[in-house]
């Protein structure tokens, strides 16, 4: 059985979470697109434990971690996250995590045209200024590097001479930026290069050899559907395709080899960084959530946008990921609250619309029309089973299960591991 695990909304929807604990019945996990922009938290017997390229399951003892080629890869962050696991007790070897050799390099000045362009624009789009998006912007344009490269010496330098060639006249002409210095850069990523060596491999021969053997395989996705290059609220999103599609290219196993989508989601809705969101809260209820949810990015630190769950949103997602199974994650943050609500359609201009509109302006200016629903007093934490929960927590993930027409089967109702719910 081969699984993908998706974000159903503007991800960090708890992904992190479910990945861990499935994984440990999987023998390889495979992260298949983004960069180090995104962020999954783990917490195991009160440690926290914060990735942003390596898979989760690295936690998990005799597993096997694939970084596939859809990933962009800034290979210092990647060495800082393999030195602060060592340093934890948790050593990455070679035979534990395997990068593709086709995954491409986010550079130096990847990151600071991110910055740079963010400031040029009128509309901020709330780019991590991580590089992420100037760096697919390369592989797109054919003038990327790639992991490969970085263990050839000779081809790594003729590719970064033609790119600094182009990049420092943009950084001089457009920006007033001095000149990159090829040795510098060069000396830099070619010892990454030689530190990563051991872990760089074909991974497409290697995920597509477990998968023959009938070995289980895991697919974790970053970000959330909403954020996808064309799915999401464009231009408000990633770079990569962060749904379940984005599985074959970002790996090379094909989609007959895909068994079962697994939509994460919390029981309200977060956002960071710029863009629409129909349903947020009032400034007031937005900081009680957000402290009660510690509802901060876990790769950059800023505090999310929140609001009510949006079923119109998340209805999309079932359709574009083909999602058999759903997990709420955070109900718990819920909890305690007189009403809450669900957004079932958008009004615009006096109608009603049931589906997700592509139109910006239509998106900005939509009014949600909402379904109200009574909360609950008792706390959800200590419930293990469906039936131990108060009686409107499982009216409202059921009214969830009758709007989305997928079945919930997981339900989180705190950050530990045990604390989830498996129906």
């Amino acid at each position: 059985m081969n699984t993908v695990v998706v974000g159903a909304q503007w991800g960090d929807e708890g992904k992190g979470k479910l990945i861990d604990i499935l994984s440990e019945k999987c023998d390889v996990t495979v992260r298949y697109q983004g960069g180090n922009n995104a962020g999954h938290t783990v917490v195991v017997e009160d440690k926290e434990y914060v990735f942003h390229l390596l898979p989760s399951a690295i936690l998990h003892k005799g597993k096997s971690c694939v970084i596939g080629n859809g990933v962009v890869v800034d290979p210092k962050a990647l060495l800082a996250e393999i030195d602060e696991l060592a340093a934890k007790g948790l050593k990455v070897s070679p035979k534990k995590l395997k990068i593709s050799d086709r995954c491409h390099i986010v550079m130096p000045y990847h990151r600071v045209l991110d910055g740079l362009r963010e400031q040029k624009r009128k509309n901020k789009i709330g780019t991590t200024g991580r590089g992420i998006g100037p760096c697919y912007a390369d592989k797109v344009t054919r003038c990327g590097i790639r992991m490969v490269d970085l263990l050839n010496p000779r081809v790594f330098r003729a590719k970064l001479a033609d790119n600094l060639r182009e990049k420092n006249e943009t950084f001089r002409k457009v920006f007033g930026q001095k000149n990159y210095k090829l040795e510098k850069i060069y000396k830099e990523y070619l010892a990454y290069g030689k530190k990563l060596k051991p872990y760089v491999e074909d991974t497409v021969l290697y995920i597509n050899k477990e998968i023959d053997k009938k070995k289980k395989v895991l697919f974790e996705g970053a970000q959330g559907t909403f954020l996808d290059i064309d799915f999401g609220t464009y231009p408000f999103v990633t770079s990569s395709n962060s749904i379940v599609g984005g599985v074959c290219s970002g790996s090379g196993v094909a989609p007959t080899k895909i068994d079962k989508s697994i939509a994460c989601v919390k029981a309200y809705t977060t956002r960071v960084g710029e863009g629409p969101f129909p349903t947020e809260f009032t400034s007031k209820q937005n900081d009680f959530i957000r402290k009660k949810g510690n509802e901060y990015g876990a790769t950059t630190g800023r505090p999310r946008r929140c609001g009510w769950f949006d079923a119109v949103l998340v209805k999309y997602s079932v359709i574009v990921n083909g999602i058999g199974e759903l997990a709420i994650m955070k109900l718990d943050v819920l909890d305690g609250l007189d009403k809450i609500k669900i957004c079932t359609g958008y009004k615009y201009k006096g109608k009603i619309y049931r589906d997700f509109p592509t139109d910006y302006e239509k998106l900005v200016k939509s009014k949600p029309v909402y379904e109200t629903l009574p909360g609950w007093d008792k706390p959800t934490t200590k419930a293990r089973k469906f039936t131990q929960l108060p009686v409107n927590a499982r009216n409202y993930i059921k009214r969830l299960e009758e709007l989305l027409g997928v079945r919930v089967k997981y339900i989180s109702v705190g950050t530990k591991r045990s604390e989830i719910i498996m129906r």
